[in-house]
């Protein structure tokens, strides 16, 4: 079925959207030009997918315990662990342009909010490897899967933490002075959205980058993101379609921009 409102919202973005040409912010223009627009093969793509391409093929059967449907009830449903490969992990080109984000930024911590089956999180661990890195999920059989998936890649700068977001990010939050890099992807609703932002504020500095996916899914998620862009903490945003970029630069003229990627 096709999402109307998403496709809707894809179209007007490649007609608005600019390319490094029509940036005129040197920092942007930097982050589109030597990060954005980098399709240069490195080093570390090549084992992480090398596990898509066995997760694809992987025909375990788990119980996932969505709890980011818009229900108080969780919903517990069989499905094979290819398949949820083939409909929720990040497309290869998404997720190394994460990778070069995080590896040019080189944060000293990492959150991110949905792991999944871990391929997102490898690519954040590999990508500032001296980082600390704490990723979240809702469900535990799938978090078992990404455990055993970052293993498999040697990573050890991870953990890989189990629960409700509401209950877990709270907690993760109160150990962090300050936060660099912060993912959010899971739980995909208004006003999950708007909370795991607002209570990131108080830790955030000048450095600080804050990602949400799929800003354009649904009518809520577009209102969040709206309503992101117009905190007076938020300086810069960019958006990229799939992923919205926030950045909380001081003595910065609010801008926001929309990228093609």
């Amino acid at each position: 079925m096709i999402n109307l409102q998403l496709l809707t919202s894809y179209l007007t973005h490649q007609f608005t959207a600019k390319t490094r040409h029509g940036v005129h912010s040197p920092f942007v223009y930097n982050l589109v030009d030597k990060v954005f627009y980098d399709f240069s093969p490195r080093p570390d793509y090549k084992p992480i997918e090398e596990l898509r391409a066995k997760l694809l093929a992987d025909g375990r059967t788990i119980t996932v315990t969505d709890l980011g449907a818009g229900s108080h009830v969780n919903n517990n449903k069989q499905k094979q662990v290819k398949e949820i490969a083939k409909n929720a992990l990040k497309p290869k080109k998404l997720a190394q342009l994460i990778y070069r984000i995080v590896n040019e930024l080189k944060p000293k911590n990492i959150i991110e909010l949905g792991t999944c089956l871990g391929l997102t999180t490898a690519y954040l661990t590999k990508a500032s490897p001296k980082a600390k890195v704490v990723t979240i999920e809702g469900c535990p059989q799938t978090a078992s899967i990404a455990d055993e998936n970052l293993n498999s890649l040697h990573l050890e700068n991870v953990n890989i933490l189990t629960g409700n977001f509401d209950t877990v990010f709270p907690e993760v939050l109160k150990h962090e002075e300050s936060l660099d890099f912060v993912f959010v992807d899971g739980n995909h609703r208004k006003h999950a959205t708007l909370d795991y932002f607002n209570w990131c504020l108080p830790k955030i500095h000048e450095g600080s980058l804050m990602i949400f996916d799929d800003i354009y899914w649904s009518k809520g998620m577009k209102e969040a993101w709206e309503e992101i862009k117009a905190n007076p903490q938020v300086t810069l945003t960019i958006d990229l379609f799939w992923i919205g970029l926030v950045f909380f630069r001081k003595g910065q003229v609010k801008e926001h921009f929309k990228i093609k990627i």
